[in-house]
């Protein structure tokens, strides 16, 4: 029986897109992909450390623009983002499966990795909307919009265009808590950062570097909250379920100022 050759890579979608090359490259017969910071238990394997190369990435990702649709791309791309244990080994599935036939297959949900994918890349739609909706920012002394948010899955490269479109004109912050780093607008680019400052114990910035109005606005919106919420007709079960607890201590309405 032949042995499974274990292609570990940074965790980066490059990382993961060049994995699939080496396995077209040197037509790997049973390969499994996973991250570097992974435990692995299994013995009479072969061990290969995939290096990110963005050309050969650019590669299988231009080689699927021509095979799928737009929205299955997408879905591929959102599926990598849940983090989910061994999500980049589904995908390899999907993906040999698109470059091994003519056929477009992304609907046909007969198959098991599709469908798998589709239902993982809704999963992580959802979570971006929510974290469209559930953003709230601190104005610092520097003028800077920060935010700071601890999602699901990893969901901040989604929502790059909705707040440069939204928020064209300021400059923001959104960190992930969870994950380490975060998205800053500095109204002309994007850059992903990391910042020593915050961590799982420190997941807010100060009061000490608010701008001079902001606890002033931090009243106005809970005062504005409290305002419209007709105690006669509150429903907590409804409530949790559009806003589950866990988004509740980044939401200013949420917590004493």
């Amino acid at each position: 029986m032949a042995p499974h050759t274990i292609l570990q890579y940074d965790g980066s979608f490059d990382g993961f897109l060049s994995c699939v090359f080496m396995v077209y490259e040197q037509k790997i017969q049973l390969p499994l992909i996973q991250k570097q910071s992974e435990e692995n238990n299994q013995l009479f394997t072969i061990f290969e450390i995939v290096h990110t190369d963005k050309t050969k990435a650019k590669r299988v990702w231009d080689g699927l623009r021509k095979k799928v649709p737009k929205p299955q791309k997408r879905a591929i791309f959102k599926a990598f983002l849940s983090e989910i244990k061994g999500v980049e080994n589904t995908l390899l599935s999907y993906i040999q499966n698109i470059f091994d036939t003519s056929q477009n297959i992304g609907l046909d949900y007969s198959n098991k990795d599709i469908l798998k994918i589709s239902q993982v890349a809704k999963m992580v739609q959802r979570e971006k909307h929510r974290m469209e909706a559930f953003v709230r920012f601190k104005k610092t002394k520097d003028d800077y919009y920060v935010a700071t948010v601890e999602p699901d899955f990893n969901v901040l490269p989604l929502l790059i265009r909705h707040f440069k479109d939204r928020y064209a004109d300021q400059k923001w912050i959104i960190y992930d808590i969870k994950r380490g780093y975060g998205i800053c607008y500095n109204l002309i680019n994007i850059e992903f950062i990391t910042v020593d400052f915050f961590s799982k114990l420190r997941t807010t910035i100060e009061k000490d570097v608010y701008s001079a109005q902001e606890m002033d606005f931090q009243k106005l919106w809970k005062s504005y909250y409290d305002s419209v919420n007709i105690k006669s007709r509150k429903n907590s079960k409804l409530h949790i379920q559009h806003l589950p607890k866990r988004y509740w201590k980044y939401l200013i309405e949420k917590n004493e100022y």
